[in-house]
């Protein structure tokens, strides 16, 4: 798949109420804020790149990229985002990370563009671990943007699970053997943590 076709979406829309309603995506980590870490680390995997914001829109848009708000009211959640990403997207495919996870895989896009094609599916969802411990990352997934009109259905009628939006989909699911990739940083103590650790 030609990198070119696909559009990254940073999902940074939230409250972030488990950081005590401050915007995570500005905060800063390791001397930049979250959001541009995940920026830096997407932008070289994708042809275009925007970012779904709903608070301090100017600072976002400092980086240098498109920024868009939900186009549905009320902090519904990443699915609203998705949706939005999904609107403003002109190419084949949107492949989305949230903005507090900088340590996103240098491979997130080619790998689940191979999931994507080698299975024939709508949607492909990184997945770490396996058995019990086996974890569905869904907010780290690429989506063929034809699926926006079967997306705002499912918003409209109330559904703001992702799980549940893409369970009647094809769904790819790529195993990544690296958690820590996906960790995300949710509060401020995690934010202090994983200043120093690698």
């Amino acid at each position: 798949m030609d990198s070119s076709q696909i559009t990254g979406l940073i999902l940074a829309g939230g409250r972030g109420t488990r950081m005590g309603t401050v915007d995570k995506g500005l905060q800063l980590f390791r001397d930049a804020p979250m959001a541009l870490h995940v920026l830096m680390r997407l932008s070289p995997q994708v042809g275009y790149i925007m970012i779904n914001a709903n608070q301090n829109i100017a600072p976002y848009e400092a980086f240098g990229v498109p920024v868009w708000q939900d186009e549905m009211q009320g902090f519904a959640g990443p699915l609203a985002g998705l949706q939005t990403g999904l609107i403003h997207c002109e190419t084949d495919y949107l492949v989305t990370s949230p903005c507090d996870s900088p340590f996103l895989p240098k491979d997130l896009v080619e790998r689940l563009a191979d999931g994507l094609k080698q299975n024939n599916a709508d949607i492909a969802v990184a997945v770490t671990g396996e058995g019990d411990t086996k974890q569905a990352h869904p907010v780290f997934c690429l989506v063929k943007a034809s699926l926006l009109p079967h997306l705002t259905l499912y918003l409209q009628e109330g559904g703001r699970k992702f799980d549940k939006w893409y369970s009647s989909l094809a769904v790819a699911e790529v195993h990544f053997d690296d958690e820590d990739a996906f960790r995300n940083i949710n509060t401020l103590d995690d934010l202090r943590k994983y200043e120093t650790t690698a």
